[in-house]
């Protein structure tokens, strides 16, 4: 016959069982919402859009990660380097693909009027680029 000491142990014992699996299904629940939404931030496009004017400048920035950086002057009262100002005349914007540089770097150089195709992030994210803004595409005016 098995005395109350035993019974209490073997309640004991599943309860922690049962505390322990739960606690570990809440871990694996949560690590897994906050790796599908860090996912979802960095590879779902917030918008996109064209925006036109003339290329300023492209270069690679960084210290530990290189990235493409440009900036378009959109060309209506002139170009203003305030980025914070959301009327601002100079559209900051990254690059992810050599094709798209070596497109914004011959548009800089002729000075011509060109629509840039982006697209935008939910946030900054340091290792890509310094701004939401992606440039996928280059198209030159006729």
């Amino acid at each position: 016959m098995e005395t109350s000491q035993e019974n209490q142990e073997k309640f004991a014992d599943k309860a922690k069982r049962k505390a322990r699996n739960f606690f570990r299904w809440f871990v694996a629940m949560v690590l897994l919402l906050v790796i599908g939404f860090g996912l979802f931030v960095v590879f779902v496009p917030y918008s996109e859009g064209v925006r036109a004017g003339t290329v300023l400048k492209v270069s690679k920035r960084g210290v530990i990660f290189k990235t493409y950086e440009g900036q378009l002057d959109l060309e209506t009262f002139g170009a203003s380097l305030d980025s914070k100002n959301p009327f601002s005349q100079a559209f900051m914007f990254s690059v992810r693909e050599a094709q798209v540089v070596k497109d914004l770097e011959a548009v800089s150089l002729s000075g011509e009027r060109v629509n840039l195709r982006y697209k935008e992030n939910f946030f900054i994210i340091p290792f890509l680029g310094e701004t939401k803004y992606f440039v996928m595409g280059v198209e030159r005016s006729e």
